[in-house]
């Protein structure tokens, strides 16, 4: 009878469950039993018998019979009586004992012995052992193998782990997981990253279903990621209950997105409770949006003296929100100083604000080469202000890189400066495609001015109307219905030479509406062209009171053909001081009729 292992291994092998009712009558017989048979000096009862008392825990009433059968040569006794001396601190006789018992052929004495050599440091003696009761087909053998494989970094680890895991060990089940999780990651370009990733995941799900937590919260994970949220929670779930605080967290995010915020507090607390800093995280930006600033700042609390370095962030946060600036800057230098990128980038701001030019650089430097995008964007504004325009366009192309649609934009604006027209539209994509209107208007101004006048027939009409509209529309009608003013006045410019009076003037309306002068006065040439006059007066004053020249000098001309020769005369001379040349040239001289005609 082999029964190798410590108390807690012999007790989880299921071969010694505590017995209960008619079992506790049934072992007491078999006791009975096999205590007679060694009485009458039957060796494999004496053995049972032994095993029966050691895993009982009565070591004084073992010991005799163990040994007794270790002398008649039973190796399992040998094995374990190995087990009662390692029990009692005899851990070198102990050794002797399972050596005896390994060298018989045992496997689990093999595994003890192993791991007797490797708790004394000496590897080779603990290899060797190993490999015997492994090649055996022990299962707790092959995973203690594979863990020392594992630590000394020997890629063979994953053969013996799989062999542990194939035969149930959920430990070993998780680890592999593991082990293809890492690899599939590495080689996540190929076919071969994405099978290993598969089969990380159904090792997952098998120590997961053997009640390993961590499996679980993995398993759920994985499941989340793919949008398979009912599931995750499932998973997290059982994570969680059995005493997974991260579980406990993640199932709380998953409950807050599907809108259920108390049963997400409730999870964040246990999580929280147990020495989650994300989760007190959690539930101090969940009070801090409740205008619970007091209970908010204490989870943030909580959260920094787990470890959490997000926590000292969010206060940091919480108080700038509050306009506790010195409290603020406080805790941003305490995540900075911690390595909190994010932190580094908003005490530089804070800095800045504050006129502290000096003392922001270097956390925007700090901050965007631990990899914050906002950093170097922002580095890049720094630069750009001192007039230092390499250095800035350096940090500019850093965050462009990175995605920052802003940064792109400057890396676009500065390339269409230097003439690199296909690196600027480049650029200027990328910050368009990003959601930005500057660079969707830039962008189509660029196209714009590459693309040949619109063919037409013989009749003379553009022919422009009777296809489908070109990229550079697209991308100021783009712009434009993000609000880009300049980009509205274009696209009402294009749909005035189609033809297009109505979208024309919705165009011009709204950009006017929005402040544009240019707006306004397009849009009171085209009221005046429908003769709307009045109206279109009311919109050129809204463009020369904002400084347009050619809308003073249209109001000048209609004043004149009212005979209202003195406000006429006033808008002439706004119109020659506005300009352009050529709109002051016409402007002073009609300004100098008019005052011949007011003075004769």
């Amino acid at each position: 009878m082999d029964v190798m292992g410590d108390k807690a291994t012999l007790f989880e092998t299921g071969r010694f469950v505590q017995p209960s009712g008619d079992e506790d009558e049934g072992e007491a017989a078999e006791e009975l039993r096999q205590r007679l048979a060694a009485e009458a000096g039957d060796v494999e009862a004496m053995s049972v018998l032994g095993a029966m008392l050691l895993r009982r825990g009565d070591l004084d009433g073992a010991e005799p019979h163990l040994r007794a059968a270790t002398a008649a040569g039973d190796r399992a006794a040998a094995n374990n009586l190995g087990v009662l001396l390692h029990q009692r601190g005899y851990a070198e006789e102990a050794a002797g004992w399972w050596r005896i018992a390994a060298v018989a052929g045992s496997a689990a004495a093999a595994h003890a012995l192993g791991r007797h050599h490797r708790e004394r440091g000496d590897e080779p003696a603990a290899e060797y052992w190993l490999r015997q009761s492994a090649d055996q087909g022990h299962v707790l053998g092959a995973y203690a193998l594979a863990d020392l494989l594992e630590h000394r970094g020997d890629a063979e680890s994953e053969r013996w782990l799989r062999a542990a895991a194939e035969r149930g060990h959920r430990e070993a089940a998780y680890r592999l997981a593991r082990a293809l999780d890492a690899r599939g990651t590495r080689e996540s370009g190929g076919d071969n990253g994405v099978g290993l990733v598969a089969e990380a995941e159904q090792w997952y799900r098998q120590a997961a279903a053997r009640g390993h937590r961590r499996a679980a919260l993995h398993l759920g994970a994985i499941l989340e990621k793919r949008g398979e949220l009912k599931e995750a929670g499932r998973w997290y779930l059982t994570s969680a209950k059995d005493g997974e605080p991260r579980a406990a967290c993640a199932l709380g995010f998953l409950l807050r997105d599907a809108g259920d915020s108390d049963s997400a507090a409730a999870w964040w607390l246990k999580a929280a409770q147990e020495g989650d800093g994300n989760a007190a995280n959690a539930l101090g930006a969940l009070h801090a949006e409740r205008g619970e600033t007091q209970t908010a700042e204490r989870w943030y609390r909580a959260a920094m003296d787990a470890g959490d370095v997000n926590g000292a962030y969010n206060l940091g946060l919480l108080c700038a929100e509050q306009g506790r600036t010195a409290q603020a800057e406080q805790w941003y230098r305490r995540a900075a100083y911690a390595g909190h990128r994010e932190a580094a980038n908003a005490l530089a701001i804070l800095l800045l604000r504050g006129g502290d030019e000096t003392g922001a650089e270097p956390w925007f430097s700090k901050a965007a080469e631990a990899g914050s995008v906002d950093a170097a964007f922002n580095l890049g504004i720094l630069y750009a202000g001192r007039g230092e325009d390499a250095a800035a366009l350096r940090w500019y192309e850093r965050a462009a890189a990175a995605g920052h649609t802003e940064a792109a934009l400057q890396v676009g604006i500065a390339r269409l400066r230097d003439g690199d027209e296909p690196e600027a539209e480049r650029y200027l994509r990328c910050a368009a495609g990003g959601g930005s209107a500057e660079a969707a208007y830039r962008l189509a101004a660029v196209l714009d001015a590459r693309r040949p006048p619109a063919p037409t027939h013989e009749l003379g009409e553009s022919l422009q109307s009777l296809h489908e509209k070109t990229e550079c529309e697209e991308w100021y009608e783009r712009a434009a219905t993000q609000g880009h003013r300049r980009a509205q006045v274009r696209v009402g410019m294009l749909a005035a030479a189609r033809g297009d009076v109505v979208e024309a003037a919705r165009w011009y309306r709204e950009a006017a509406e929005a402040g544009s002068r240019n707006g306004a006065f397009n849009l009171g040439l085209l009221l005046a062209r429908e003769g709307s006059e009045p109206e279109a007066a009311m919109w050129w004053t809204r463009a020369a009171d904002a400084g347009h020249g050619r809308a003073a000098l249209r109001l000048a001309l209609v004043y004149a053909r009212r005979g209202e020769l003195v406000e006429s005369q006033r808008w002439a001379d706004r119109a020659v001081t506005l300009g352009p040349g050529e709109v002051s040239e016409r402007a002073a001289r009609l300004r100098d009729a008019l005052r011949e005609e007011l003075s004769a």
